[in-house]
């Protein structure tokens, strides 16, 4: 079983303009609302690939009422925890670039967090967790650590700073971060693929049993104890850059948890990312089918 972890969900609410000037009035062209999140975006790849994962987190207010309608009308599974306060709407602003205004979260009691917890008694070890995202503040810095050592299951863990570096002793199973968030993680400049490899390999050597470095337009980079593999970007039109890592994560993790070998995991995690990238929400089991067919991966080492 498959559970994923949003401890901080959201409404996207989309907006498209035209243009936009600072300090105007401006009307968008078109509007859209999803149920948002990291963890809920890596639940709708999985099930789009066939999987039935469950969703775990909180939602309150009547923005948690629309994310669990929407997960309901998707039939995705949810065992999320109900909180008093509301659940948070972040605006992604969509011109001719992208601006996103992602809101704090909401507070959560200490009686509805042990209500959560409880949740985690159903999963065992040989489950797999994908923990992604932000905590709000009242969770506190350790709450992944505290879940992890609560269900002792196989997981892997997205999240943007040198905090990462805390949960390597727990060895996940996968880490993914971008050329950016790797020279942060080790606070350095990264200026070759020989410094990528190097840093990559670092988060391997500290106990990450595999490792995605995303490079965007470059490509990615996979990382393990045997192998080093590269793959080029798969050329097309950029729609939504919104959920494209999560797709790469789900698609790993997907694979992985099916017996598959890593070279083909790290495949399946490249056309998810692409063919998400290349549609208006996370990508359908056709889009991925059909970028699987162009994802052309080599060995650069090991």
């Amino acid at each position: 079983m498959i559970y994923t972890l949003t401890t901080n969900p959201s409404i996207d609410y989309i907006m498209r303009l035209d243009e936009f000037c600072d300090g105007k009035t401006l009307r968008s062209t078109a509007e859209e609302k999803y149920a948002g999140g990291k963890g809920i975006m890596v639940a709708k790849i999985l099930k789009n690939l066939g999987d039935d994962p469950i969703n775990l987190g909180f939602l309150g207010g009547f923005t948690g009422e629309f994310i669990k309608k929407e997960l309901a009308r998707l039939e995705i599974k949810e065992k999320f925890t109900k909180i008093a306060a509301d659940t948070r709407i972040n605006v992604k602003l969509k011109y001719d670039t992208e601006t996103e205004i992602n809101a704090q979260g909401p507070d959560i009691t200490k009686e509805e967090i042990e209500d959560f917890y409880k949740k985690l008694e159903d999963i065992n070890k040989d489950d797999y967790l994908i923990i992604s995202g932000s905590l709000p503040k009242s969770l506190g810095s350790d709450f992944y650590k505290e879940v992890i050592e609560k269900t002792g299951c196989k997981f892997s863990i997205d999240i943007a700073n040198k905090e990462v570096l805390d949960y390597l002793k727990y060895k996940p199973v996968l880490i993914k971060p971008n050329e950016e968030e790797l020279a942060n993680i080790f606070e350095t400049e990264i200026s070759s693929e020989d410094d990528l490899i190097k840093y990559a390999k670092k988060l391997n050597s500290l106990g990450a049993k595999n490792v995605i470095v995303s490079l965007g337009a470059a490509g990615s980079i996979f990382v393990d104890d045997k192998n080093i593999f590269k793959a080029d970007a798969i050329k097309g039109d950029l729609i939504n850059s919104v959920g494209a890592g999560d797709s790469m994560v789900g698609g790993f993790i997907y694979a992985i948890s099916k017996g598959h070998e890593k070279l083909d995991a790290y495949k399946l995690a490249i056309a998810c990312g692409t063919a998400t990238a290349f549609s208006p929400d996370i990508a359908s089991r056709k889009k991925i089918e059909e970028m699987s067919k162009k994802v052309e991966v080599k060995e650069i080492g090991n």
